[in-house]
């Protein structure tokens, strides 16, 4: 696989414009992409493209009713995809950021993309490569975590070496974090808003506490346990 370096703080200059270029060229062909977002590292398909989306399960060796989550560069392209039950400015507080916001699909998702459920997770990371990437995509991203299902999420390219070869390209934007943290590899917090009025954590990940305060005390939204 092609192992490209990025820029670590610039958004422009050739370097970047070539890794997005490269990433979103292997993407379109059907590849999968590792790539570092605001949280872990992870890997990267289109979502409308099914047979993508099963390469990634088989990747993973993971089981094929575990979800996988869309990635999105905006909040505005979000309302394509999914039903929105809440407000705008909500949505607004919580992404771009470490947060998964579970909400009900819409009809313009692939069917074969978690078909067990009515529901989706939706990522927009703070990251820009990551937010840059799925811009240069026409339809969303199905992103997923770089590691083998049940294995601890990695934070640097070299940890989830043995997916390399299953990889069309490999974004290195060295290390995320803390390798030395297990704080640093909690994921994103996944909450489904899909009911309205209430939200439910499915899991804690790492931006628990923040995201609890803008719902209850912002919002009003009441806890459900999951």
């Amino acid at each position: 696989p092609g192992v490209r370096s990025r820029p670590a703080d610039r958004r422009c200059g050739a370097g970047w414009k070539e890794a997005v270029a490269a990433a979103a060229g292997a993407l379109q062909a059907g590849g999968l992409v590792a790539l570092p977002t605001d949280t872990v590292y992870g890997v990267a398909c289109l979502a409308q493209d099914s047979a993508a989306v099963r390469s990634i399960y088989s990747l993973k060796g993971r089981n094929g009713e575990k979800p996988l989550a869309i990635c999105l560069g905006d909040v505005e392209r979000l309302y394509r995809y999914c039903q929105v039950n809440v407000p705008d400015e909500l949505l607004r507080d919580l992404l771009p950021g470490p947060v998964t916001l579970v909400l009900k699909r819409s009809e313009e998702l692939n069917k074969d993309l978690n078909p067990f459920t009515s529901l989706v997770g939706v990522r927009i990371p703070n990251h820009p490569f990551v937010r840059e990437l799925a811009r240069a995509c026409s339809g969303p991203l199905a992103l997923t975590s770089a590691n083998i299902s049940c294995q601890a999420s990695t934070l640097t390219v070299s940890e989830f070496q043995d997916l390399w070869p299953q990889l069309s390209l490999i974004i290195d934007g060295g290390p995320i974090g803390d390798v030395q943290s297990p704080e640093c590899r909690l994921g994103s917090t996944v909450v489904d808003l899909s009911v309205s009025g209430k939200f439910t954590i499915i899991r804690p990940g790492c931006a628990l506490t923040s995201t609890v305060e803008i719902l209850k005390q912002k919002y009003g939204l009441i806890p459900e346990s999951a």
